[in-house]
């Protein structure tokens, strides 16, 4: 399947994906992070809350970057052979999967749980065992009703729009195989008139899958987007 794609793509990116992602993923990991994790250790909320937001405006972009792609060739993005063996486990309709970034969320909820008999600290103390300040080691500990009704929500709604993605996928696959059969028998085996009748087929399935994708995207940046929203700056923070 993803080789027909490939030969039926509308035409051919200037710029594969891959070298954008490198460069991509080479900022966030060289640069930005590093400039977050430093920024937690300050004592300045308001210098945390710039570099969450850079790292934010980032993500925003990569998933600007990867609607743009997939306009141009969405084959590429579907079937991504050069993502590493780390995130394919994690890839759902091209990138990672919007229950990665909720799952990540609970995680965290669940390790403030698990500190609850760790002691307690002081204001504007550090831990005895390492550097990390107060406001850090606190953020997960006791989080608002607010905060709690507001992940269900958002899971409620992925547990309603996944399948349906999905569903879209399995009838747009569906209905390539049915127009390929439809029309098969009448070109009786000729290699141009088949070439043509699969030609045509795929492209229609591409274009569903182009709506797939680029609602599959606007899920995941609501989902992202929604989770920064509702954390306070360190909580925001840890996650990023």
């Amino acid at each position: 399947m993803k080789k027909a794609l490939a030969l039926f793509s509308r035409k051919k990116a200037c710029r594969p994906f891959k070298d954008y992602y490198a460069q991509w993923i080479h900022a966030l990991n060289s640069t930005l992070l590093p400039l977050l994790r430093r920024a937690m250790l300050s004592s300045s909320p308001s210098n945390l809350s710039t570099h969450v937001e850079m790292v934010h405006h980032h993500f925003q972009a990569y998933y600007e970057a990867l609607d743009l792609a997939a306009s141009n060739d969405v084959a590429q993005l579907l079937y991504p052979e050069w993502r590493n063996s780390l995130e394919k486990p994690f890839l759902w309709l091209g990138d990672f999967h919007p229950y990665l970034f909720t799952n990540l969320l609970r995680s965290f909820l669940d390790d403030g749980d698990d500190d609850d008999d760790d002691g307690d600290h002081e204001v504007g103390e550090t831990c005895s065992f390492c550097d990390t300040p107060w406001q850090i080691l606190m953020a997960w500990k006791n989080p608002s009703e607010t905060l709690m009704a507001r992940i269900e929500q958002i899971e409620c709604a992925l547990r309603l729009m996944v399948p349906a993605l999905v569903a879209r996928v399995r009838n747009a696959q569906l209905g390539l195989f049915d127009r390929v059969a439809t029309d098969w028998g009448l070109f009786q085996g000729k290699r141009e008139g088949a070439k043509a009748v699969i030609g045509k087929a795929v492209m229609g399935q591409m274009d569903e899958m182009l709506g797939v994708f680029l609602d599959a995207n606007r899920l995941r940046k609501s989902v992202l987007a929604e989770i920064i929203g509702e954390t306070n700056v360190y909580q925001a923070g840890s996650v990023s």
